[in-house]
């Protein structure tokens, strides 16, 4: 053998173990080839060195001695992966702060165009995930595929991480490749958690995706009555408030700002008083008119009538109309009761409006005597 060959022979000797100590995390073992000056800077067969090793599996004090020796923080694999990159991928938040504090590029995005935020974000790694925003990553990287890191974190159900994105400015109305914001795609899955945060932090209802659907006619399309109500019921409600000049924010009526399925005690009479009216007053068609005069869009009544489950379906549709207009007038007005009274007597239902005054005595008198008693 020759003096050439011999040399690679024990190069490639010293390859392997340099290459399964720093994966494994041996700081001795690495310290001690470190010393004898026999730690290579060979790859294997992915284009991984000893450094990007340490940092995939998070052997942060492996990867701190590696440091003290390395020429290139950002060096990249086969895949254009770096060691920082690797690190987040893993979840690993105590050796990518070790990375980044070395000099490590936070930003740098792999061969598919997809950014360390993204990784975090898709993984539902929380902790990671903040420490990269309190490090001003590029939360509007151009990368692909276009789902951006909330498109992701919706994708996923990662709610905390949602709040964690909305919170440092993402762009809630972000478009990915097929013009859907985050709250079509939370429409979509029919994901009432993440319908409702979207919701309330403002974002756009009026946006189209590529074939011209709004978030609520996703929602309808896809049968997810407890989103389309909660759409409706959102549309509605920053309609008031554009149209009486009020900022987006809790109402000042005493009842916390949502868009979910009411359940509350003060409000069960009200409830029950709206659940007769739909099921034993309205008679079929009925409720579209008096939806009409409480200003639903045409939109609106489809997107409810759209969820269809047979001839008796106007009892339930009218049903969740009324509880709309429920939530609407309850972040407006001060006494729903007599709204609706007066509502239905404008609609023209004065008998309606007269059986609800009479269910309102009845039902304050039984709570009269459930007080004395």
């Amino acid at each position: 053998m020759s003096v050439k060959a011999l040399a690679r022979s024990q190069d490639r000797a010293l390859e392997l173990p340099s290459l399964q100590n720093s994966e494994r995390g041996h700081v001795e073992m690495i310290e001690k080839l470190t010393f004898l000056n026999l730690h290579t800077s060979e790859k294997d067969k992915e284009g991984n060195t000893a450094l990007h090793l340490a940092a995939k599996h998070g052997h942060s004090p492996a990867v701190q001695v590696l440091l003290t020796q390395w020429q290139d923080i950002n060096e990249m694999n086969e895949n254009g992966e770096t060691p920082f990159f690797l690190s987040v991928e893993g979840g690993h938040e105590e050796c990518s702060k070790v990375l980044l504090t070395a000099g490590s590029d936070i930003n740098i995005p792999n061969k598919l165009n997809i950014s360390s935020l993204q990784i975090a974000t898709r993984n539902g790694h929380a902790s990671l995930v903040n420490f990269l925003l309190s490090e001003n990553v590029d939360l509007h990287q151009k990368v692909e595929p276009k789902e951006s890191p909330l498109h992701l974190a919706v994708i996923n159900n990662h709610i905390t991480v949602v709040n964690s994105l909305l919170s440092a400015q993402h762009d809630i109305n972000i478009l990915n490749q097929k013009q859907q914001t985050p709250l079509h795609v939370a429409a979509d899955c029919g994901n009432v958690e993440l319908v409702e945060t979207l919701l309330k932090a403002g974002c756009d209802l009026k946006a189209v995706d590529k074939q011209g659907k709004t978030a609520l006619a996703v929602a309808s399309r896809s049968n997810h009555s407890l989103v389309v109500d909660m759409l409706i019921k959102a549309e509605r409600y920053y309609a008031w408030r554009e149209e009486h000049h009020e900022s987006i924010g809790d109402p000042s009526t005493g009842f916390p700002l949502t868009f979910k399925q009411d359940h509350s005690l003060e409000t069960r009479h009200i409830r029950t008083l709206l659940w007769g009216l739909a099921y034993h007053q309205l008679k079929a068609n009925e409720w579209q008119r008096l939806a009409r005069s409480w200003n639903f869009t045409d939109d609106q009544i489809r997107a409810i009538e759209a969820q269809w489950s047979g001839n008796e379906s106007f009892r339930e549709h009218g049903h969740r109309a009324l509880l709309i207009w429920l939530h609407g007038t309850l972040m407006t007005q001060a006494d729903p009761a007599k709204h609706l009274y007066e509502e239905l007597v404008h609609a023209g239902f004065p008998k309606l409006a007269e059986k609800t005054r009479h269910f309102k005595s009845k039902t304050d008198l039984n709570s009269k005597k459930c007080v004395v008693s």
